[in-house]
């Protein structure tokens, strides 16, 4: 199983360090980093060698390691699920992360290489998808649904039954009230407060958020 192996971390930025962090203070053992970048090779996050680039984790078996999306994002981008479905494609298979003081209560469903970061909470009934992230303090409150690499940003607070599209970005500090539905790929921008339903592809900001 891909929960109990090490794992390599993808990604030498900002949410690596971040995804390195929690899966620190969870006690994974974490082999190493890769990223594409080769100014990175050889340095360290957080005591974490980057091991090189893509090759690094291909010359390992995947049979014995697990991988974790440290890509992370401001909006939009399908930068995040390329990687992670570049390496899927390969047989390779990704860690749940959850940082220890992190809230998840019963029946949430976590998908595959989904990250709840330091702080945030899931409260009853909410299914958090593939490669999604519920990033730092984050509130996510009963019955939503994340979807697959969608991004709900630090300090951004979800009400209950919301519906976040595929590859979507929820702002950091926005707030999206109760049963509202925001489309695959849209933004809502930093502290907006969305009232109304946000199409696919949509932008949003302000109070009460618009189309931008």
């Amino acid at each position: 199983m891909s929960a109990t192996r090490p794992v390599i971390v993808l990604g030498a930025g900002g949410h690596a360090k971040v995804a390195i962090a929690a899966l620190q203070a969870a006690g994974v053992e974490i082999v190493g980093a890769a990223d594409s970048d080769a100014a990175t090779h050889g340095k360290s996050i957080l005591g974490v060698k980057v091991l090189g680039g893509d090759e690094a984790v291909m010359k390992r078996n995947k049979d014995e390691i697990a991988l974790v999306n440290g890509v992370g994002s401001t909006q939009p981008s399908p930068r995040r699920r390329d990687v992670f479905e570049r390496f899927k494609q390969a047989g390779y298979g990704f860690r749940a992360v959850m940082h220890p003081s992190a809230m998840v209560g019963p029946e949430v469903d976590i998908g595959e290489g989904a990250q709840i970061m330091a702080g945030a909470v899931i409260q009853p009934g909410c299914r958090i998808g593939t490669d999604a992230i519920v990033n730092t303090r984050a509130s996510v409150d009963h019955d939503c649904v994340i979807g697959a690499h969608a991004h709900v940003a630090p300090g951004a607070v979800l009400g209950g039954g919301v519906r976040v599209g595929e590859g979507a970005h929820i702002g950091a500090g926005s707030t999206v009230i109760q049963n509202i539905s925001v489309g695959a790929g849209a933004l809502v921008s930093a502290g907006a407060a969305v009232v109304a339903d946000v199409a696919a592809g949509g932008r949003v900001a302000g109070v009460p958020a618009r189309k931008m």
